[in-house]
């Protein structure tokens, strides 16, 4: 488990912060650009001491302010990666990463070169020098370098915000890979909702320095009370298992949790029964009160009307659902939610596109 309390005035800005998050697995602090997570980071690095403070990492305090204990930055087994790699432009990526390598002595390493190597997919790039990699490569080496120092806690603030579209598609499978195979707890921050959904397991949302919500993503993304819900990229995140697939059409079947429920989602094969998470935006769903067969669309799911939240868009409201325990959003027009007269605890059916789904 991670504890973090940190009370931090800067004049203009104020970080008051009190949260109990898991000691493993990906958690993102999510929000807008002054919401305060890149200073909740440097006072998690040490980076930032605030005036009065808390830190504890699966049972190692790093800072207790009223204890008067401090463990400096360079002290903390912590890797930090930045928007920018920061390699060491005189230094051949081997070297680069040899110098995370050394940090940290032989007998507390928990990463090594080949592990660190494969995982990123940077085995080819050894002997280049940062000016001949991509943006993307370079962030790869950088993540690697990170992970050669066995952190206790790997800090990432915002990674891919200097790549292009091409080069976040390139790394985020990285990323993934990272979330899965290394036991190492991540604090990722973004202000792009896709990402989080992507990767995270748990979700912080910050407004102007505070907490606005903590939980897991699945159970955050989808409440109508926090502004989340209004963003074009509004959605769920759903945790499914695969149960088959179509090789002809070249569809995934995946059963929602806790569920008989299926839905079909254009991606390549993958073994019966992996895990497989996916995203549903709200504005992909669309409702029915029957079950049309003759339809292109492929996903229709009976579902329970729970709530109804007013848009960003006064032509639009928002409808939250529940599909056999898996929780729904919709995004329609007021004109649509009268003709079918909507209220919870109605009975209908969810219409979502196999190609809209995010796998």
């Amino acid at each position: 488990m991670i504890q973090a309390r940190f009370q931090l005035d800067h004049g203009d800005f104020s970080l008051d912060l009190d949260v109990q998050l898991p000691g493993r697995g990906v958690t993102a602090l999510y929000g807008q650009s002054g919401s305060g997570k890149t200073t909740c980071l440097r006072c998690i690095a040490g980076l930032e001491r605030p005036t009065r403070g808390f830190i504890e990492v699966n049972g190692e305090v790093w800072q207790d302010s009223e204890r008067g204990v401090f463990v400096p930055p360079h002290q903390r087994a912590l890797g930090y990666v930045f928007q920018e790699a920061s390699l060491f432009a005189h230094l051949s990526v081997q070297a680069n990463l040899a110098f995370g390598l050394k940090r940290i002595a032989p007998a507390q390493r928990r990463v090594d070169m080949d592990q660190a190597t494969e995982l990123l997919g940077i085995g080819h790039l050894l002997d280049r020098q940062p000016h001949n990699l991509s943006g993307g490569e370079r962030q790869r080496v950088g993540i690697a370098r990170a992970l050669l120092t066995s952190p206790r806690l790997l800090l990432m603030d915002e990674p891919l915000a200097a790549l292009d579209t091409r080069r976040k598609n390139e790394i985020l499978p990285y990323l993934q890979r990272l979330h899965d195979e290394l036991d190492i707890p991540v604090l990722y921050v973004s202000h792009s909702q896709d990402e989080v959904a992507r990767l995270a397991d748990h979700i912080v949302l910050l407004e102007a320095g505070r907490v606005l919500a903590s939980g897991p993503i699945g159970e955050t993304l989808a409440r109508l009370d926090l502004p989340l819900a209004l963003g074009d990229d509004a959605g769920v995140v759903v945790q499914g298992k695969v149960s088959g697939y179509d090789a002809a059409y070249q569809l995934l079947s995946l059963t929602l949790p806790d569920s008989l429920l299926n839905v079909r989602v254009a991606h390549t094969p993958l073994a019966v029964g992996q895990p497989l998470r996916f995203k549903v935006q709200a504005r992909d769903v669309s409702l029915s009160l029957a079950n049309d067969a003759q339809t292109s669309i492929l996903n229709r799911l009976p579902v329970t009307v729970v709530s109804e939240l007013a848009a960003d868009n006064a032509a639009h409201v928002l409808i939250r659902l529940e599909a056999a325990g898996t929780p729904l959003l919709a995004r329609i027009t007021r004109y649509s939610r009268d003709q079918l007269k909507l209220h919870p605890g109605q009975l209908l059916w969810a219409q979502i596109k196999a190609v809209a789904v995010l796998a």
